[in-house]
């Protein structure tokens, strides 16, 4: 008997521009911490990138590092590093992984570019805690470490509506970081530069949406996993040409894509829809375990937190702070719910597979009745596994492709 034709993922051609415009991102970072005149700023992946931009700020995204250490596996032998300085492992691993690559000086930036040793040395930290507390103890350690201003925004968490005395708050919160930053920078900002870098994360944004919208396609033209590395312009180049320039191209691809009825994942049977943080350390044993099932993993909710519709360059302040309070993971469980429905019907979801992350409790939806109350409201069925983003020693492979199979068996059975 022939062997059984195992289906394939199909790679995305422009993955190939955008590991140059990560290249080039990255050493420019480098190039700037080693700068007599040019100053860098460490920022929280949403938070206020756009006014440190506009006021010349090179920026770094310790959040994005932490996902590169993760997906590089080399987090799980650093986390104890940070656990021994007392950052207990129940905590954000994105954080003892982080702290941990710092104490022991190695970075995975060393290794997949020549002449970069490490994350360059920050002149200011800046946070927005409307992913989580723990990014403000972050921070906050290594602006003892480095004897620099740590600044930032405490955002309100749990609401179901974006009111306008929210706003009003977070506005006012980011008009008081300017003084800070002015001095540092040794510059006022200019109110033109920063209209015209939040008009340019507008189009990254809007983009973005396109992109990621065009996996309600059917057979999706890709998928979650795609997403997580694709997603790295939108992450570190928000409010820059580059970012605006390859999501172009990228969305020229998946429009061709979708033409040709070209899947993601050859003969696409289950449409999942993946909430949660993603397993940095398995993004490609989890990928190749779906397409063996004919299974597309095509939309999440951790993809779309870097869509902000919001953002007006007619008033850039209000707008950002607006945005950034828009985000999914503060709102209520009542506010995620309905987008959730909205988001199952769009895509026309069958199943849904809540990645329940030990140390991301902000950014696991697993733990107070979500998924029961989500199947009982619409009939889609649904699976937690249990894991972490970083910390791979929470992760069971054995346990996940058993219960990943037989969940799709129950959807083979519900078709």
């Amino acid at each position: 008997m022939a062997e059984e034709k195992q289906p394939q993922r199909k790679k995305i051609q422009a993955t190939g521009q955008m590991m140059k415009i990560m290249s080039d991102y990255f050493y420019d970072l480098n190039d700037a911490g080693q700068s007599a005149t040019r100053k860098v700023a460490w920022c929280t992946s949403v938070g206020p990138a756009e006014l440190l931009r506009a006021m010349g700020f090179a920026v770094h995204f310790p959040e994005n590092h932490a996902a590169m250490l993760g997906a590089t596996r080399m987090a799980t032998e650093l986390i104890p590093e940070a656990n021994a300085i007392g950052y207990s492992p129940d905590i954000c691993s994105y954080l003892t992984a982080d702290i941990g690559a710092h104490l022991k000086g190695t970075s995975p930036l060393a290794k997949a570019y020549p002449g970069i040793e490490a994350p360059p040395r920050p002149d200011v930290l800046v946070y927005n805690t409307n992913q989580c507390r723990d990014v403000q103890d972050w921070f906050t350690w290594y602006a003892r470490e480095f004897g620099v201003p740590c600044i930032g925004i405490t955002s309100p968490k749990n609401f179901t509506d974006v009111t306008e005395i929210l706003v009003d708050d977070v506005t006012r919160q980011i008009e008081a970081l300017i003084p800070t930053l002015e001095e540092v920078a040794g510059e006022n900002l200019d109110m033109q530069r920063l209209r015209e870098t939040v008009a340019l994360s507008r189009e990254c944004t809007e983009l973005w949406r396109q992109v990621l919208e065009t996996a309600a396609a059917t057979p999706a033209p890709l998928t979650f996993f795609d997403g997580t590395i694709h997603m790295g312009p939108a992450v570190v180049l928000r409010g820059t040409r580059q970012a605006v320039d390859y999501y172009r191209r990228l969305l020229a691809e998946l429009e061709q894509r979708i033409a040709e009825k070209v899947a993601a994942v050859d003969g696409e049977k289950h449409r999942i829809y993946w909430e949660g943080m993603p397993v940095w350390g398995r993004l490609r044993q989890h990928s190749e375990l779906f397409s063996e099932l004919q299974t597309s993993v095509l939309v999440s909710t951790y993809c779309s937190s870097w869509i902000f519709p919001d953002f007006d360059a007619n008033d850039p302040l209000r707008s950002m702070a607006k945005a950034y309070l828009a985000l999914f993971i503060v709102r209520s469980d009542a506010y995620k719910e309905a987008y959730i429905k909205r988001m199952l019907e769009k895509f026309n979801i069958d199943g849904i597979i809540y990645h329940d992350a030990k140390t991301c409790p902000c950014n696991s939806n697993s733990r107070y009745g979500m998924p029961q109350r989500l199947e009982q409201e619409t009939g889609i069925p649904s699976l937690v596994i249990s894991g972490d983003l970083n910390d791979l020693r929470c992760v069971s492979d054995e346990q996940t492709r058993t219960n990943v199979e037989a969940f799709i068996e129950q959807l083979e059975e519900r078709r």
